[in-house]
């Protein structure tokens, strides 16, 4: 399934609905689908795949943010991705702590440069999977993702958002 979603909000630019080239998708789960158990922490809490296409002219890096917006009292942070190469049309699962050229993790919400899967204290909850094409690479020290967002900037030249719902 295919995720077109172009962003708003943060001052962060990048495409309106509807204008978005930018596309992304897991073999995994559809948008709006159920995250298999592997990609949970109660199963492997391995990351999924991931595969995008339509990156715009003049991007040098990609970022990717996981967060769990349904998570009591903030919006919990899985998994923070930055400086993935243009070339790379995804990733493939299970790559947390291995990401391809000089892509970088910063911190989630445990505090840990690392994925972490979707772990809800109850019911059902929805992780987005973000993917900004940006007009550079930038120069961060495991950053979190504010810090990662802030450094963004101004540098967004397209977005894209994928919407997985697990339950424990």
């Amino acid at each position: 399934m295919l995720a077109v979603v172009g962003l708003l909000g943060a001052g962060l630019g990048g495409a309106l609905a509807g204008e978005s080239a930018l596309r992304l998708q897991s073999p995994a789960f559809g948008d709006g689908g159920a995250i298999p158990t592997r990609f949970a922490c109660d199963g492997a809490d391995v990351s999924p795949p991931l595969r995008w296409s339509g990156t715009p002219a003049g991007t040098r890096s990609l970022a990717l943010i996981v967060d769990d917006p349904d998570a009591p009292g903030r919006v919990w942070v899985h998994w923070v991705v930055f400086n993935l190469p243009a070339t790379v049309g995804g990733l493939a699962g299970e790559v947390s702590g291995a990401l391809p050229g000089a892509a970088r993790e910063g911190r989630n919400s445990w505090g840990d440069a690392a994925y972490g899967g979707p772990c809800p204290p109850s019911g059902s909850h929805r992780y987005r999977f973000t993917l900004y094409a940006l007009d550079t690479a930038l120069d961060l020290e495991a950053p979190d993702k504010a810090a990662l967002l802030a450094a963004m900037r101004g540098h967004v030249l397209d977005r894209v958002r994928l919407v997985g719902r697990y339950a424990k």
